[in-house]
């Protein structure tokens, strides 16, 4: 699931594997992710775009297309049913685990990221090329998902957070940052609701990840960062976020220590936090300091 440059570099140097560039960015960040792309990616590789490779009619951005239409687009970007798809993005790993996590909700098994993405690449010597890459038509068929893979919806979501705290039959995992959990930071969609669902546990994104390399920490880092937060591996997960894209991050560093089989809820604080909503339906707690 994890590749590091060194070991994948003559399969994408020769075209054996598909790299793909899954960078994306907040809505309130001064980033471009396809110019970003265009100025420099791994040889061979395409674009994948996560705003465009969704549900084309959601009100939510993007949200988990059908299997059919992800079908269309994945043969559209030249992939090939077994084939071996390398995933990376500009930070690490922060996006590329959203596409990881789709693939294999579609029935692909063989897909890995790239630890420390486009970084680690270039420090391993690996080239990189400018402009667009037009691949050939791919023959890639969606298929059920991998490890019982679930997208949750709204109701199932309100369901779980009235539940009686002691009887809550699924853990909620939010990935954002501590501020924007607990309430004190704002949030980048404007409108939004400050805060967190109640009875979720926080364990921010970034906590996953070496703050200078971008690389995934190690396995035993892994299970302490997830301990200290007060996660229960043994027991149902849901994910959740901003906009459903670094939730699949935390599912990712959960399936490097074997629990594969963590449920997303894709709609996350985009659709819980919208001032849309009922806060008798989907109430939301700060901390002490948010209050």
């Amino acid at each position: 699931m994890l590749a590091e440059a060194n070991d994948i570099k003559d399969q994408i140097m020769a075209g054996t594997a598909l790299a793909m560039d899954v960078t994306f960015v907040l809505p309130n960040s001064d980033r471009d992710a396809e110019a970003e792309y265009l100025a420099e990616h791994l040889p061979g590789a395409v674009f994948f775009d996560i705003n465009a490779i969704a549900e084309p009619n959601a009100a939510l951005p993007h949200t988990m297309p059908d299997a059919d239409s992800f079908t269309g687009m994945m043969r559209a970007l030249g992939v090939n049913q077994h084939q071996h798809l390398v995933l990376y993005d500009q930070s690490g790993f922060l996006s590329s685990a959203r596409a990881w996590w789709m693939f294999r909700y579609f029935g692909h098994h063989n897909v890995s990221i790239l630890n420390g993405g486009i970084k680690a690449w270039k420090a391993a010597g690996g080239l990189t090329e400018q402009g667009k890459v037009q691949p050939e038509a791919g023959n890639f068929t969606a298929s059920p998902p991998l490890d019982g893979l679930r997208v949750v919806p709204l109701d199932e979501m309100i369901a779980l957070v009235t539940a009686d705290a002691a009887n809550r039959p699924t853990q909620i995992v939010d990935a954002r940052a501590k501020g924007r959990f607990d309430g004190t930071s704002p949030e980048p969609r404007p409108g939004m609701a400050s805060g967190h669902m109640p009875g979720a546990i926080n364990c921010p994104i970034g906590s996953l990840l070496d703050a200078d390399s971008g690389r995934v920490k190690s396995r035993d880092a892994l299970e302490q960062i997830f301990a200290d937060a007060g996660i229960a591996m043994d027991q149902p997960i849901v994910t959740t976020c901003g906009s459903g894209v670094t939730a699949c991050g935390v599912a990712f560093g959960m399936a490097l220590l074997g629990k594969t089989d963590v449920a997303i809820y894709d709609g996350s604080w985009t659709e819980w936090g919208s001032p849309e909503r009922d806060r008798a339906l989907c109430p939301v707690e700060t901390s002490e300091l948010g209050k």
